[in-house]
């Protein structure tokens, strides 16, 4: 399926989705609009269907009902290798007996990219996470940290018209996951620079930690309970939550009724 000639505002539909488990509600009518080359985090508590959302997306789940569309075509019966999307996650899903140039070029060869074209967007991706000069290192010799970064390279190396990232700093203790999520905004923003489409990369990341959300989004949605509480960015969330959940969850903890 040819998307080439996609509509540069709205890039990703979904439509009233839906999901259970075991008959018990997971999404319950979620719609999201995602504008081409934005970056938009799913934030909200454990069990509230973030994940499951990125899934359905990602095509590792199917919805019960409701569209999922690219450039407005139906993507629910498209398996997951046919999307062409970037996926990162929070144990980084390496090759252990690869090295880091093995890790990040292994997308690429798998599209038949020639060997000169592999080396030079390694190298471009390896330098833009700050992995320049690790090409040659076993993965084991990596710390949690810079693991993480190779599986972002390796993510962004096809230059994927959406990347969706699952809590990737989950498994990072707090001090390395403050330095890593100033850099994945510029990270994902400068990747962009790379396709050669004028939007650049778009971006769903996933998280339950409201800091990493707004250091990282251009707008956020928080989820709870399957739906979606309010959408906005980073200031228009935090100077004007419109429910007492959205307030409380933002760490607000004095509210007034009005």
């Amino acid at each position: 399926m040819n998307f080439k000639n996609f509509d540069v505002v709205s890039l990703l539909t979904l439509k009233n989705i839906e999901k259970s488990f075991d008959g018990e509600p997971v999404l319950r009518g979620v719609s999201l609009e995602l504008k081409a080359g934005e970056i938009v985090v799913l934030l909200g508590p454990s069990g509230c269907g973030k994940t499951t959302l990125l899934r359905i997306m990602a095509g590792l789940e199917v919805a019960d009902n409701g569209r999922l569309l690219l450039n407005g075509h139906d993507l629910q019966q498209m398996p997951v290798h046919q999307r062409g999307f970037g996926m990162v996650f929070q144990d980084y899903a390496l090759f252990p007996h690869k090295n880091v140039f093995e890790n990040v070029a292994f997308g690429l060869r798998m599209q038949n990219w020639d060997a000169a074209r592999i080396q030079a967007r390694v190298d471009q991706v390896l330098a833009l996470v700050g992995m320049g000069g690790f090409a040659d290192r076993p993965i084991y010799e990596l710390s949690g940290g810079e693991q993480q970064r190779v599986a972002l390279a390796r993510s962004l190396a096809p230059a994927p018209r959406l990347i969706l990232l699952d809590e990737p700093l989950g498994a990072l203790d707090r001090a390395l996951r403050e330095r890593l999520m100033l850099d994945l905004r510029r990270i994902l923003k400068e990747a962009g620079g790379m396709t050669g489409r004028p939007e650049g990369i778009t971006a769903v990341y996933v998280t339950h930690d409201q800091a990493e959300a707004f250091a990282i989004a251009d707008r956020v949605l928080v989820m709870n309970q399957g739906k979606v509480e309010q959408a906005g960015t980073p200031t228009t969330l935090y100077r004007y939550p419109r429910t007492p959940f959205v307030a409380r969850f933002l760490g607000m903890e004095n509210l007034i009724d009005a």
